[in-house]
């Protein structure tokens, strides 16, 4: 009975350790998608011509980025492409967050401005942004331009919406304390409604960024010559299919770290909101 008691004791403490440590929560679920996958490439569940197994996929990434086992067209062009891609990203997404939190804040503390604009927002936001590669092509050329436009522009929304309802939904309460301790009205918006409106405004950019990563894979398929959304569509016309969830894989890993970074920030300058 003590081995049993012992064996169970083990189990229960390494049940507490794993539940006490959000990393090994957090790497439950991509382990479990993993090994689906695998199982699926393996046991012919799926073509694996067409789903690769992770290992596959896993060398040809490698080869990708350090190159030259196969000496494929790709072998060792991972980094140009990433960072071509990382470029064009933080170059929209910059001028996205400018606009938007500029135009949300005027949107959200004027009501004259808000129903000027706000119309022309919520009619624009629902058009696809591939219906604007044409004119991005037209305006911007196969150049860098298109890309940044269209990733602002995909970006901008949800950054703009959101800054908006959270300078709108700052209370009033707060608004009337603050004229009484003596801020000018010039004033209350950057002193008192801004900070009220950090925790929507942060909200606004951590989707913004999600979307500009999203968009750069469209930007680059029909707009630019370089870049992960590039190469996976070259890959596509050779059936490269590893290439392709090589760079899937790529774009999730970047615009996973993108948010944690636009997360940290947040949580650095909303530390106030928790007592620190």
């Amino acid at each position: 009975m003590a081995p049993i008691a012992q064996t169970q004791g083990g189990r229960a403490n390494v049940l507490s350790f794993v539940y006490a440590h959000p990393i090994f929560r957090r790497a439950i679920g991509p382990l479990v998608v993993l090994v689906l996958w695998h199982c699926a490439s393996t046991y012919g569940w799926v073509d694996a011509r067409f789903v690769p197994a992770p290992l596959n996929v896993l060398n040809s990434l490698k080869e990708w980025m350090f190159g030259p086992v196969g000496a494929s067209p790709y072998s060792g062009t991972w980094f140009t492409h990433a960072a071509n891609s990382f470029y064009r990203v933080i170059g929209g997404f910059l001028i996205a967050s400018v606009f938007g939190v500029v135009l949300g804040c005027i949107i959200g503390w004027s009501r004259l401005t808000s129903d000027l604009l706000d119309p022309i927002i919520q009619i624009i936001r629902p058009i696809p942004i591939t219906a604007w590669v044409p004119f991005a092509v037209i305006f911007f050329g196969i150049r860098d331009g298109s890309a940044f436009f269209l990733i602002a522009l995909g970006a901008f929304f949800p950054i703009v919406v959101n800054t908006a309802a959270g300078v709108a939904g700052t209370p009033k309460l707060l608004v009337r304390a603050a004229r009484m301790l003596g801020i000018r009205k010039q004033n209350i918006l950057p002193r008192v409604v801004l900070p009220s409106a950090m925790p929507y405004i942060f909200t606004g950019l951590r989707l913004g960024i999600g979307l500009a990563w999203v968009l750069v894979i469209v930007a680059e398929m029909m707009a630019v010559k370089s870049g992960l959304g590039f190469a996976m569509w070259d890959a596509y016309y050779f059936l490269r299919m590893d290439i392709i969830i090589g760079a899937m894989l790529s774009v999730g890993l970047l615009g996973f770290l993108s948010d944690l970074v636009i997360k940290a920030i947040g949580n650095h300058v909303l530390r106030w909101s928790r007592g620190l």
